[in-house]
């Protein structure tokens, strides 16, 4: 796995001190196909992902959103999130390249748990294609503001070196999916 972070020049508009990600790395021996299924499969995800406490997906007035709740380390409280997300496979000049994208809404059937913190500012895209060998080359991009009262600093650590631990992570989950 190769992998290389990039902060965006600018902050999130809010000023929030936090800053948005561009992640470019390498997967090696994970095709394209099953990044975009490992992915998207959030069964399987709850069976890597060491952080996920619940994660589901509902339909709400006929749009699928998914629930997902992050445990955070004590004494910090978690998190959770409620987002859509779409991955739609793509043929550009030839090349088959998979996004999905994501972000953060409002759905009231779904309202805030005591203790549990709502990121309501969260926004991802990934795009996925192959290295022109057995691997993929992948792109993220993403943001959150996990609220509460965690140091805008401590925010910025754990994003740059949360991403690519997580891209480290989903090639691990890729080599044991069998679905």
């Amino acid at each position: 796995l190769s992998c290389v972070t990039f902060p965006l020049l600018t902050l999130f508009p809010q000023q929030s001190g936090l800053y948005e990600y561009k992640i470019f790395g390498g997967l090696a021996d994970c095709p394209p196909k099953l990044c975009a299924d490992v992915y998207m499969d959030l069964d399987f995800r709850k069976e890597w992902d060491q952080y996920v406490k619940e994660l589901y997906e509902e339909t709400y007035d006929g749009e699928k959103v998914i629930y997902w709740e992050v445990k955070y380390p004590f004494p910090l409280s978690n998190r959770d999130y409620v987002y859509i997300r779409e991955c739609r496979e793509m043929d550009v000049d030839g090349r088959k390249i998979w996004v999905v994208l994501a972000k953060s809404v409002a759905v009231p059937q779904c309202p805030e748990k005591p203790g549990i913190i709502r990121v309501k500012s969260y926004k991802q895209s990934l795009v996925i294609e192959s290295d022109g060998k057995a691997g993929s080359k992948v792109y993220m991009y993403y943001f959150d503001n996990p609220g509460g009262m965690i140091p805008s600093w401590l925010v910025n650590w754990a994003a740059k070196s949360g991403v690519p631990a997580f891209l480290k992570d989903i090639q691990k989950a890729c080599l044991n999916y069998s679905r």
